[in-house]
């Protein structure tokens, strides 16, 4: 019963966001980067832009965290999502900068985070990891120190650069 009662709520969600006309833009990026969580992960993934002006900006992000944990090689799915900040008035140069909070999570943890942003492409982010329940990987808990450094390339400039 509570599973069906979860399917209706999700899909009543799905379809009033279909019959709500918002006035965000959306673009797609793709995401490369490095995350370090007690290990060295590389990470490839793609992200959705959500804006409606350029003080407060949305994303969500998916990604697939991969590096070697105990000589074992592991893969981690990981999803995220920011909100970047940025209330400056009157910059010759629009918004160069964003503050960064967000959140990520994976199988193994849960990583509230802070950072800074430039023009949304290029983002440093640090925060702490909780792990979920006894979950280890490779014999490894996944917890303590988080740090990312991600490079977002919007597919829009990719396939200007290949006309």
């Amino acid at each position: 019963m509570m599973n069906f009662r979860i399917a209706i709520a999700i899909l009543s969600v799905l379809i009033m966001g279909t019959l709500v006309k918002a006035q965000y833009t959306m673009h797609k990026m793709i995401s490369v980067g490095y995350t370090y969580q007690n290990q060295s992960f590389g990470e490839v993934g793609g992200k959705l832009l959500f804006l409606k002006n350029d003080d407060v900006i949305y994303r969500l992000g998916g990604s697939a965290m991969m590096g070697g944990v105990d000589s074992k090689f592991a893969i981690m799915p990981k999803i995220q999502a920011d909100v970047l900040l940025n209330f400056q008035k009157d910059v010759d140069f629009y918004h160069s900068f964003y503050f960064l909070a967000g959140a990520e999570g994976t199988n193994k943890y849960i990583a509230p985070k802070i950072g800074v942003t430039l023009f949304g492409l290029l983002d440093l982010t640090g925060g702490y990891a909780f792990p979920i329940g006894d979950t280890l990987l490779n014999g490894k808990e996944m917890k303590g120190l988080n740090i990312n450094f991600t490079l977002n390339i919007p597919t829009v400039f990719i396939h200007d650069m290949f006309k």
